[in-house]
């Protein structure tokens, strides 16, 4: 009878904790929410190239998973860094240029004509002119 000043998070006479049941759920939660977080972290500089249709897509994806594995956290600064700045095209200027002197070259431009496909073989081993009319 004198049991009605104990606090509610004593364990009870029938073995039930409140306590710590709240407690195991909680701390499951906990876990469940930060590796939630950590692994869309770790994601981040992925759904950056992603969105941006980065042409080093592949490189920021690595880096990531580097970084995920190895928490190293360079890692993923690296990758955090490749996928938020593109890399000039140094390669366009000299492709636009080689493309003008090849357009300034006479016949040059135009592309080579396919061949014809060869005339089958008659029995006798020669081809005749119906034959390459054939095909």
């Amino acid at each position: 009878m004198a049991t009605g000043h104990i606090p509610s998070y004593v364990t009870q006479a029938d073995g039930s904790d409140f306590l710590f049941t709240f407690m195991v759920f909680f701390t499951v939660g906990v876990v469940v929410l930060i590796g939630v977080g950590y692994l869309t972290l770790h994601s981040v500089p992925e759904k950056m190239a992603h969105e941006n249709n980065h042409p080093q897509f592949q490189l920021v994806g690595i880096l990531a998973l580097l970084a995920l594995f190895t928490h190293n956290g360079i890692f993923w600064i690296a990758a955090i860094l490749v996928a938020g700045f593109q890399f000039p095209d140094f390669a366009a200027p000299l492709r636009s240029i080689a493309d003008a002197i090849r357009s300034l070259a006479p016949g040059r431009g135009l592309p080579p004509e396919p061949e014809a496909p060869p005339a089958p073989v008659t029995d006798q081993g020669t081809r005749t002119e119906g034959d390459v009319a054939d095909a």
